[in-house]
C-alpha cells in the first residue's frame, strides 16, 4: 500500500487537485486498493473551507467530484503515517518542516521532482487564476510519480 499525502499552502487548490486526480487515475486503472491518498495544508488559513471553485470546476470537466472535502492542516503524525509527502512548492517544504521537523526518512519531495522539472513548483492558481496550467503541472508530476512507483 502506497500512502501519499499531497501538501500545499491552503489545501483548497493544488493539493486537493492532486489528491482527486490521483484517486481518479488509480481507480480507473483498478489500483485503488494499492493506494491511500489524501491532502493537507501547511497553513491554518483555510481550515474547514471547501475546495476552491476553480479546482472544483476543473475537476468537474473530467467528471471528478470533490464533494465533502474540506481543508485540513498537516500534522507531525501525518509524517509518520504517510510514505510520501508530496509538496507543491519549496515554500511549503519550509513550512512543512516547521510542523514535522527534519525529513529524516526522506519522505518529503516536490511533486515535480518526479519529472525532468526537478526543483520546480506546481503553478499556484490562487495567484495565477489559471487552473489549466496547474492541472497540466499536476498531471505531469503524477505521471512521473506513477512511473517511479512502477505503475
Amino acid at each position: 500500500m502506497h500512502k501519499i499525502l499531497f501538501i500545499c499552502h491552503g489545501n483548497i487548490c493544488r493539493s486537493p487537485m492532486a489528491e482527486f486526480l490521483l484517486k481518479d487515475i488509480v481507480n480507473k486503472r483498478g489500483l485503488a486498493d494499492a493506494f491511500e491518498i489524501a491532502s493537507a495544508a501547511t497553513s491554518r488559513e483555510e481550515i474547514g473551507n471547501p475546495v476552491h471553485y476553480g479546482t472544483r470546476n476543473k475537476l468537474a470537466q473530467f467528471g471528478i467530484s470533490v464533494a465533502g472535502k474540506h481543508a485540513v492542516q498537516v500534522t507531525k503524525r501525518d509524517y509518520e503515517y504517510y510514505d510520501l509527502l508530496l509538496v507543491m512548492d519549496s515554500n511549503n517544504i519550509r513550512n512543512l518542516r516547521r510542523i514535522i521537523g527534519e525529513d529524516t526518512q526522506n519522505k518529503v519531495h516536490l511533486l515535480l521532482d518526479y519529472t525532468e522539472r526537478k526543483g520546480e513548483s506546481i503553478a499556484d492558481p490562487w495567484y495565477t487564476g489559471d487552473f489549466d496550467v496547474t492541472y497540466d503541472d499536476i498531471m505531469e508530476g503524477l505521471a512521473g510519480l506513477l512511473e517511479q512507483l512502477g505503475y
